[in-house]
């Protein structure tokens, strides 16, 4: 009995030796000068957004999605009976202009079980062709090569002809010309009209004018607007895009074709001269020539007109003039 308590006494001891050692190495630790004081110090403390815990250990807040991330893949939209490019734009958010400018050869009226291309974000879709890279493209869309790779998680040898692009394209700048140039450096993602100021005198629609051709089931209908110039007034492109027509052409006379950087048509009609050449890119707010009366008119005015997919449309709530 008795050794058996001298042995806990000496273990006691041993005990309390360790414990004696390992707090004066601490002392010895925390008297001497330099970074382990320093560190010591500012534990528990927070710098900023970064705090430091009892370990100094970094513990940086993580942000946390409050909603769910956007699909970036293209939205498939399947056309029904008396769908129209408004009343789809109206039911997705996504501007007609996006959907025209995404489904390239579009025609129409539209026919029900059509299926439509929709861009998830403002921007455009696009199927990769032979001999597209991504500089080409960012060049082409006014974006950077990171933008396109990066929302479609792609590598850019991953890009390859058929593959199907979401391109997003800030509508604040809009897209760019060939050149590389901003489409519409005036009103970006719209329309300008040609000439500021002049007033609309014939709309379009039916009409009962007898010179008017028949269109659209109608025996008379005017295809666009007639805006009131004098002779020589310049016009000026109401968005920017590649000329894809010039010269005579029927009771157009003296004509201007401007297919615009989302695939709309402008159609400038009736002009006294052209100031632009085909195949030529132009900028919203380029000179396109200036007011005449040739072809089928009775006076110094601008037909305006724009056609989606073969079909003149209504530019009246599009083109800003009075």
């Amino acid at each position: 009995m008795r050794s058996y308590r001298y042995a806990s006494h000496a273990a006691v001891l041993l005990i309390a030796a360790a414990m004696s050692s390992y707090g004066a190495t601490n002392l010895a630790l925390a008297s001497r000068p330099g970074p382990i004081t320093a560190q010591a110090a500012a534990e528990g403390s927070q710098f900023g957004d970064v705090v430091l815990g009892r370990d100094s250990t970094i513990i940086k807040p993580i942000s946390i999605p409050t909603a769910a991330l956007p699909d970036r893949r293209p939205v498939r939209y399947i056309v029904k009976a008396g769908d129209t490019l408004d009343s789809i734009a109206q039911a997705t958010g996504v501007t007609w202009r996006e959907i025209v400018w995404s489904n390239p050869g579009l025609r129409l009226p539209l026919k029900a079980g059509l299926a439509l291309r929709l861009p998830p974000v403002p921007g455009v879709v696009v199927v990769v062709k032979s001999g597209d890279s991504p500089a080409g493209l960012a060049a082409q869309y006014g974006v950077d090569v990171t933008t396109i790779l990066g929302f479609n998680s792609l590598r850019a040898s991953d890009l390859t002809p058929g593959l199907v692009l979401v391109i997003p394209v800030d509508p604040q700048t809009g897209p760019n010309l060939s050149t590389g140039m901003p489409a519409d450096p005036i009103a970006p993602g719209a329309l300008v009209c040609p000439i500021q100021g002049a007033p609309i005198i014939q709309k379009f629609g039916p009409t009962s004018f007898a010179l008017e051709p028949p269109a659209q089931g109608y025996l008379h209908f005017h295809s666009g607007l007639d805006v009131l110039a004098e002779y020589g007034t310049p016009i000026l492109a109401a968005a920017g895009g590649k000329v894809t027509a010039v010269g005579y052409a029927d009771y157009f006379g003296i004509r201007v074709a401007v297919t615009d950087s989302y695939g709309l048509v402008e159609i400038y009609a009736h002009m006294q001269d052209v100031g632009v050449a085909l195949g030529q890119p132009i900028q919203q707010g380029q000179l396109i020539g200036h007011v005449g009366s040739t072809g089928l008119s009775i006076g110094s005015h601008l037909h305006l007109q724009l056609d989606v997919g073969g079909l003149a449309i209504d530019p009246t709530p599009l083109i800003g003039c009075s």
